[in-house]
């Protein structure tokens, strides 16, 4: 990102005229914006084919959207929103991921909460966050959520995973219903709650 780059090169400029008490703080948030400066270019040259990413504010490269387009399974024809907020001690710690799309999944709850191993920030089965990983990790493991990571034998959101040991032809059409609504409002979530009763899926 040009503007975020050029950002960066006046930082260095006047480097030498940094009172030499500037906070831990301060010096975290540079150190966060050049690694992000060349994680996002190199984000965006190994971008999935069915991602997409955008940044609402250059200067915020630590804020973004990514948006999700399953060209098979469950999810296919869905365009699932997430936002993505980098904290200041990345890359210490994770990025912070919420889902902003209703979605009927294993490991998503309908309020936007993920279980995505990578995300974790202490993990006992050595998957976890490491200060090795970047933001093409992350990304690529969203985007596997709804493929190979897709996993019903550990769910975050219980009720889906039932829902599909019982019946995968409904959770089909539950989330064709889901998919047709968050087209129709452009990927965006809605206050409606989803219920399921039988082979019924709806909203109140």
């Amino acid at each position: 990102m040009l503007t975020l780059a050029s950002k960066l090169k006046r930082d260095d400029g006047g480097k030498t005229g940094r009172a030499s008490g500037a906070s831990d703080s301060t010096h975290r948030v540079s150190i966060r914006d050049r690694l992000l400066t060349k994680e996002v270019a190199e984000l965006e040259a190994n971008l999935p084919s069915t991602c997409k990413a955008s940044f609402p504010d250059e200067d915020k490269l630590h804020h973004f959207q990514l948006a999700v387009s399953p060209d098979e399974g469950y999810y296919q024809s869905g365009r699932f929103l997430f936002e993505i907020d980098v904290p200041e001690a990345y890359n210490m710690v994770p990025p912070k991921v919420r889902c902003l799309t209703r979605i009927w999944h294993p490991n998503i709850t309908e309020n936007g909460d993920i279980c995505l191993s990578l995300l974790r920030e202490h993990s006992i089965d050595g998957t976890g966050w490491a200060p090795t990983r970047t933001l093409k990790d992350v990304v690529w493991g969203l985007n596997s959520l709804f493929t190979d990571l897709l996993n019903f034998d550990d769910p975050l959101n219980i009720d889906a995973a039932e829902h599909h040991l019982r019946d995968k032809v409904s959770i089909c059409r539950t989330n064709e219903i889901l998919i047709r609504l968050s087209c129709t409002l452009g990927g965006s979530r809605y206050a409606n709650t989803l219920y399921y009763d039988g082979d019924r899926a709806f909203f109140r």
